[in-house]
């Protein structure tokens, strides 16, 4: 069996990025295995712009985004395998894995890096009632049949779900010359970025239907239309609210599940508010030796901030090869009030560096205040105009306000 110094699972904006940044910190023999024919994960699809603007400062589409880091990937020479499953990971960190080249294959890795990304939630995942014809697609099947097939799926379009793939492709539907009669959200807000809302949905006057969901799917063979409803604060659909649309195709824009089973495999812990893995400050999870970061680890909604990511879980993962890092006790992270998530959720304590720390609220906050609390003390605090759960936010802590962390950190809002 031969061994690897570093094994990168998958090859998007996250894999890439991680494995420029142990490349770039001294690591050289590192392995990239990506599932798909090239590398660029969902980016490959997203034919639209506005990628890039946090990292290059540019507004660049998907593809173009992800042509950058693949000719970084050519540049420093890192060996990657397209076309290849991999089917297991164990937690002394063998990985087996399959292509039609080398065929049934295990490499034993002495790091690893999970950026397998995400796969988004289907219409039994959120057990939609009526009958079950064709015509029902997740939102980014169908941007993939569009952008990378040529295959409009559809003509008159009902989008569930307020999300950036089903808000994205409402207008892409639209310019395709599909009529997009609606897109119905189960929240009482938009999970979608301002600026999608914006530019997909209100420049094409396509209503957007808040505290909404589907309730029944009509058609025998192809979907004939949709029936939505008003639904309550428990979420449960209002009698007498019930409006329908003659349709032949309903997309489900309705969340993205992080792809964690070989993780698991590997006895990889995860978090259930992200249904990711449990990480600490170097996105480290809690199988020695084995990282996590991107889509996988949690859902972004900006993909300069995943290769961010993926560059410092790069870097963590040579400073782990290399016997550089600093092994401490470890405070824990918390999500207090007003906070849904808050990651890393572990933290060592003396560190010599600052820690970026993500999070998302709950709900939406105006004129509110971030509390950051080391052993009940609030080391910092900042104001917020508005934060909304659709966008990730970030905080950084230098060295010196952690100095003092003994057994735990909080994040929490104040509000007015």
């Amino acid at each position: 069996m031969n061994t690897v110094e570093l094994v990168i699972i998958g090859g998007g904006s996250a894999g890439m990025a991680a494995a420029c940044g142990a490349y770039e910190a001294g690591v050289r023999d590192i392995l990239i295995l990506e599932r798909d024919k090239e590398l660029g994960g969902i980016l490959l699809q997203c034919i639209h712009n506005g990628f890039g603007l946090h990292y290059y400062k540019e507004e660049l589409s998907g593809p173009e985004y992800a042509e950058r880091w693949e000719k970084k990937i050519e540049e420093y020479g890192i060996a990657y395998r397209l076309d290849t499953m991999v089917l297991d990971i164990t937690a002394d960190k063998v990985i087996t894995y399959t292509n039609t080249v080398e065929g049934y294959t295990k490499v034993r890795a002495k790091a690893i890096v999970l950026a397998m990304g995400c796969r988004e939630r289907t219409r039994g995942a959120i057990h939609i009632p009526g009958f079950r014809p064709a015509g029902v697609w997740t939102a980014g099947t169908a941007q993939r049949y569009l952008n990378m097939e040529g295959y409009l799926v559809g003509r008159r379009i009902f989008i569930l779900g307020s999300g950036d793939i089903g808000l994205i492709m409402a207008r892409r539907m639209t310019l395709e010359g599909a009529e997009v009669l609606g897109v119905a959200e189960i929240m009482p807000y938009s999970n979608g970025l301002p600026r999608n809302i914006q530019q997909c949905l209100r420049d094409f006057e396509i209503p957007l239907y808040l505290s909404h969901t589907v309730t029944n799917v009509f058609g025998k063979d192809r979907v004939s239309g949709i029936e939505i409803s008003q639904v309550n604060q428990k979420f449960e659909p209002i009698a007498g609210t019930e409006k329908r649309f003659d349709c032949d195709t309903l997309l489900l824009s309705v969340g993205l599940i992080p792809e964690t089973q070989l993780g698991q495999n590997a006895g990889v812990l995860l978090s259930p508010k992200t249904k990711g893995a449990l990480v600490n400050d170097i996105n480290e999870t809690e199988t020695e030796g084995i990282f996590s970061c991107g889509n996988v680890l949690h859902v972004h909604d900006v993909v300069d901030f995943v290769s961010e990511e993926g560059l410092h879980t790069g870097k963590n993962a040579a400073a782990y090869l290399q016997n550089k890092l600093m092994r401490a006790e470890e405070a824990n992270v918390s999500a207090g009030a007003g906070i849904g998530y808050v990651l890393p959720q572990r933290v060592r304590k003396t560190l010599a560096e600052a820690v970026t720390f993500s999070f998302r609220v709950t709900d939406v906050k105006k004129n509110a205040e971030l509390l950051v609390k080391v052993d009940g003390k609030v080391v910092k605090s900042v104001k917020k105009r508005q934060m909304i759960p659709a966008e990730m936010e970030r905080i950084t802590l230098k060295a010196e306000e952690l100095n003092d962390l003994q057994s735990e950190l909080v994040l929490e809002i104040r509000e007015d």
